[in-house]
């Protein structure tokens, strides 16, 4: 697929830098240590240890969910339970972006650990996220250029002419000839509208996939490194809420951009084990990594910062906006209040759980 190269690129780049950065990171001392009767490593491991398996599953049964209910006629893509069940998650998405992830970010480069200038002197995290939604949109942009042109070309190729190879002298040669010239009429047709649809929803699955899997491992690598039980047992069921239907939405992405069963799977697989992954790396450089190092906030901050606008971007334009504006929604005044209110409920239900996590 012509989505792929410069998908993969903006992809793995994002990836590695949040991978390989905590790894960096690690050596920094922080400018401030986590003390109080909270604070225990011993009894905080095993409750990490039930995090990891808790996400996962949560993870697994959210982006599934989608993909396994595709045999129920009412919860298929092109019926209204789904639009209205897609419309609470992108509000979760959004949520995300708002209320967790960007003022992390803010929290972090306005950190007293920072020097004056330049962090406090400069809003970096509205600039960086600003920047991020600009590359999305790029991205996004350009994937779906190169694409449409691809497809374009594999139409011309396709021609009716290149059917006429029957004799003209027999009756029923011109009618299979006739037949045929409709059937690569429609062939044509469908290459040019539904294929341009459905590289939408396919450049859709992979950019969000990709800010999701960011914020998912920075969020699980600060789980995995604290030591603090009174924060991580409410954080640990915020993350799970939140993993279960971010994942719904992904799921639902995914399922209308008709991957192949391998894709899928690779899909489900990266969404639902880099959140527990971030825990464990977390405990693995528990003993080195401090989060209020100047090097480590201004690292995850910048990268929150990437993410909330990846993320904002993807639900404001392709999912909410996509969808409201589509024939479907704006052919249903009621279609549109139960989905306002489902989105309402999702960025609602993100914004209670940032009293916790």
């Amino acid at each position: 697929m012509a989505t792929s190269t410069p998908l993969k690129l903006f992809y793995i780049s994002f990836i590695i830098i949040s991978i390989f950065t905590p790894q960096v990171l690690s050596s920094q001392q922080g400018c401030g240590a986590e003390s109080g009767d909270c604070i225990d490593k011993s009894a905080a491991l095993p409750l990490k240890i039930i995090a990891i398996v808790a996400i996962l599953v949560t993870s697994l049964i959210g982006v599934c969910l989608p993909l396994l209910t595709r045999s129920i006629s009412a919860l298929s893509p092109d019926r209204n339970p789904f639009v209205i069940v897609k419309a609470f998650a992108a509000g979760i998405i959004l949520g995300t972006g708002f209320m967790h992830v960007l003022p992390d970010s803010f929290d972090m480069l306005w950190s007293s650990c920072l020097p004056e200038k330049p962090w406090h002197k400069f809003p970096f995290t509205g600039f960086v996220a600003m920047l991020s939604a600009i590359v999305t949109l790029m991205v996004d942009s350009m994937a779906t250029s190169i694409y449409g042109k691809k497809n374009n070309s594999h139409a011309a190729e396709i021609t009716p002419e290149s059917t006429d190879v029957v004799k003209r002298d027999d009756d029923e040669e011109i009618a299979t000839m006739s037949t045929a010239h409709g059937h690569h009429h429609g062939v044509i047709k469908e290459i040019g509208s539904g294929g341009s649809q459905l590289l939408r929803y396919r450049v859709v699955a992979m950019v969000l996939e990709l800010g999701i899997v960011v914020h998912s491992v920075v969020i699980g690598l600060s789980l995995g490194a604290s030591n603090n039980t009174c924060t991580i047992k409410p954080l640990v069921a915020a993350l799970c809420f939140h993993q279960l239907f971010e994942g719904m939405g992904l799921g639902g992405c995914i399922l209308q951009a008709e991957y192949k069963l391998l894709k899928k799977a690779v899909m489900v697989f990266f969404f639902s084990v880099t959140t527990p992954f971030g825990i464990a790396l977390g405990i693995a450089l528990s003993n080195t990594y401090r989060e209020n190092s100047p090097s480590s906030l201004i690292a995850v901050g910048l990268l929150n910062a990437s993410s909330a606008g990846l993320l904002i971007y993807m639900a404001l334009v392709d999912l909410l906006s996509a969808d409201f504006m589509g024939p479907k929604l704006q052919g249903s005044i009621t279609l549109q209040i139960k989905s306002y209110i489902a989105v309402l409920l999702g960025a609602g239900g993100m914004s209670l759980m940032a009293k916790w996590a």
